[in-house]
């Protein structure tokens, strides 16, 4: 399973239109076997939202996004704000936390995300 590698997608406008709504700018996203992104990947980005798709992926991709979206929320009022709420929850903790590892990718334990719940009921995040 460490072999597999989302799609990229470069030079797409969905980000810019995703921050519209969002609480953060955001430069790329991961959904399902797609990583979509405003411009070039860099090598930091690629290991960010890959993290993310093997968190999907071995949450059959719908639980991830219930469970993120709970996190959010749960967040929300654990963090005092949406933008908070997003550093804080344990999906990105993981990704933020492991994003500047070029080893990371292929040491990763399956779950590994588990670690980081705590996060979400830290006032730091």
């Amino acid at each position: 399973m460490k072999n597999l590698k989302p799609i990229f997608i470069e030079n797409s406008k969905l980000p810019y239109w995703l921050s519209k709504i969002a609480p953060i700018d955001v430069w790329a996203f991961s959904a399902g076997p797609f990583v979509v992104c405003r411009g070039k990947l860099s090598e930091k980005t690629i290991t960010h939202e890959t993290i993310h798709f093997f968190q999907q992926l071995e949450m059959l991709f719908v639980l991830q996004w219930i469970l993120y979206g709970l996190f959010y929320v749960i967040g929300r009022f654990t963090k005092g704000s949406w933008k908070a709420a997003y550093y804080g929850n344990p999906f990105e903790v993981e990704a933020y936390a492991n994003d500047l590892d070029p080893d990371y990718l292929q040491e990763r334990k399956f779950w590994a995300w588990t670690g980081y719940v705590k996060s979400l009921f830290s006032r730091q995040s």
